[in-house]
């Protein structure tokens, strides 16, 4: 279950790889923009203010967080976006950190170019850190004997796959779109006790807080906790560095 408040407890960092995203996108006066997992819509309304005269809509799996987009004003539906197409008149698509979710998004994005308008806009941003000491701490905890069973069957050990730049610009290109991609690795700079567990207890260890119950959830990030101390020393000013790399791509259909 995605956590709104959670999520947001890092928003400033989070925020910057989307407004990084959206600034590479040409569409002057689309008629229909789509933010597809908008999480709790704190940055669906940047849409709205990039494009008045659009029609802004958002779409996410999580009921929670629809409620909390909707709560901010966001035309907000519930859905997954395997099941979603785009409309005759959708200009613009942001696909912000969400297809890392979704194995088969390759096949997806193939299928939006197809779908989408000539000249429509389609712009993808996924995390590309899951070989960083913080998913391999999660590996290492979720391989131990008491958790292996549960969490090996509910897939939390599998790989999560994305593409490089080139992986993407190849699909894009290959469905109609002239690519722009690239990868950005970001130094976020953390405060507090063990900030690098709560980062990922908003993203990463979603999947593993929904297995677990309330004392299980304590006792796999209590044994987590000194892993992620170890490879995220806190520095003498008391802040921590974690690097995070994102990949990108925005493509226009020709």
């Amino acid at each position: 279950m995605w956590d709104p408040q959670q999520y947001l407890t890092f928003g400033d960092h989070r925020s910057r790889p989307f407004f990084d995203l959206l600034a590479r996108i040409g569409a002057t006066e689309p008629r229909s923009v789509v933010d597809l997992g908008c999480g709790p819509g704190h940055l669906t309304s940047a849409l709205a203010q990039r494009w008045p005269g659009a029609r802004v809509q958002a779409l996410d799996s999580s009921p929670d967080m629809v409620a909390a987009a909707r709560e901010r004003g966001v035309e907000a539906s519930l859905g997954a976006v395997q099941d979603w197409e785009p409309g005759g008149d959708t200009d613009v698509v942001v696909c912000n950190a969400v297809l890392h979710w979704v194995p088969e998004h390759p096949a997806l994005l193939r299928q939006w170019m197809r779908q989408l308008p000539t000249g429509a806009w389609l712009a993808i941003q996924v995390p590309a850190n899951f070989d960083a000491p913080s998913h391999r701490a999660i590996h290492q905890v979720a391989a131990r004997g008491e958790w292996l069973d549960r969490l090996g069957q509910a897939g939390i050990l599998e790989p999560q796959a994305v593409l490089d730049p080139a992986g993407y610009a190849d699909v894009l290109a290959a469905s109609g779109g002239a690519v722009d991609a690239w990868e950005t690795t970001y130094l976020q700079r953390l405060s507090g006790d063990n900030p690098v567990l709560g980062w990922v207890a908003g993203t990463a260890l979603r999947p593993v807080r929904d297995v677990l119950d309330d004392a299980e959830w304590r006792e796999f990030t209590a044994q987590l906790a000194p892993l992620l101390r170890t490879a995220y020393p806190r520095r003498a000013d008391g802040t921590t560095w974690l690097p995070f790399r994102r990949v990108f791509a925005v493509a226009q259909k020709q």
